[in-house]
């Protein structure tokens, strides 16, 4: 198989895998909790974004990666932990106004990750054997992020005080 299939493969797996641990043991557990409380823990994951930054280090990607594409992602990811971060603060801080500032993030950070899908495969179109051991970054890291984003937009729009059913939550019908 190429290694853009491989690629494809591997993407597509960790969207299912990470689909089922969300479904099956985060979103009860968030779903039972106040809006800010449950989204500390999506907000912290997110925090750690910086790792983003590998796509401008040699030695960890190609030196042939293309700039096009390495750049917007590293810079893109940096940009997002750090509205995570911001987002942690406002939600502490300033309550409900804080969600705001969730709104930014989650809307920057999803945004950013599309981008990136799009510059790899469309725009740019990188080899992943380019990616070197970053090559982990868009296979299983990405997908966890979009789900928790889904996640975090799921509770922005959940009416207040509003929680899911027992039997919602727990995944049965």
């Amino acid at each position: 198989m190429d290694p853009l299939r491989l690629f494809g493969l591997s993407v597509l797996l960790s969207f299912v895998a990470w689909g089922l641990v969300g479904r099956w043991y985060w979103r009860s557990k968030l779903a039972q909790l106040p809006l800010t409380e449950a989204l500390k823990p999506l907000l912290l994951l997110h925090s750690f974004r910086f790792i983003g930054l590998a796509f401008l280090v040699p030695g960890v990607v190609s030196p042939d990666l293309p700039r096009a594409f390495a750049a917007p992602a590293a810079y893109g990811d940096l940009i997002a932990a750090l509205l995570a971060l911001a987002a942690l603060a406002g939600i502490a801080l300033l309550g409900r106004l804080g969600n705001a500032v969730v709104w930014i993030f989650s809307l920057w950070g999803t945004a950013d990750l599309l981008y990136a899908f799009y510059q790899g495969l469309v725009g740019v179109g990188v080899d992943p054997g380019l990616l070197g051991s970053a090559y982990f970054i868009p296979t299983v890291v990405v997908p966890l992020l979009l789900i928790t984003h889904g996640m975090v937009f799921v509770l922005l729009l959940r009416p207040e005080g509003a929680q899911l059913s027992a039997n919602a939550s727990s995944g049965t019908h």
